[in-house]
């Protein structure tokens, strides 16, 4: 279920995404917030700082545990505009977010239940709660723009 506070925050995380694309990265945004308060954000920087692990939400998830002091993300959430790798997503179970909510379904790579669902593995001891879909066509409508132009 999704509110119109997920919708701005989606906002938010496309405004990042632009921002990915204008320095040449594939347009992934993210945006961690909790009680309505931005704790961390990032966009996809993997060839400017030459980082395999410098994803959107990579990047938030650094920039939320350094304002907080502390790894553990308890009572955040996390918005992204494109369904998360299964690196990403291990990585929002270990920093303990409340919910993930994103954008584009990631049929290569989703591991928020396109091609796996990291998140419901019972073997894990800690749940993040998932609402994919939301603001779904502008999502992907920038990453096939940005993927077409570059054909």
């Amino acid at each position: 279920m999704t509110s119109e506070s997920d919708e701005r925050w989606l906002e938010h995380a496309l405004l990042l995404a632009r921002r990915a694309q204008a320095e040449g990265e594939v347009p992934v945004g993210a945006v961690v917030v909790r009680e309505g308060d931005i704790l961390g954000e990032g966009w996809n920087r993997p060839v400017a700082q030459h980082d395999p692990t410098a994803h959107a939400e990579i990047v938030a998830l650094r920039a939320a545990a350094a304002s907080l002091g502390n790894y553990r993300l308890v009572g955040c959430d996390l918005y992204v505009t494109l369904e998360p790798c299964l690196m990403c997503a291990g990585a929002m179970i270990h920093a303990r977010i409340n919910r993930l909510v994103f954008g584009a379904f990631d049929p290569r790579a989703g591991a928020a239940g396109s091609i796996v669902d990291a998140f419901s593995l019972p073997q894990l001891n800690h749940r993040v709660r998932v609402c994919g879909g939301v603001r779904q066509a502008e999502c992907g409508d920038l990453l096939r723009g940005f993927f077409r132009a570059r054909r």
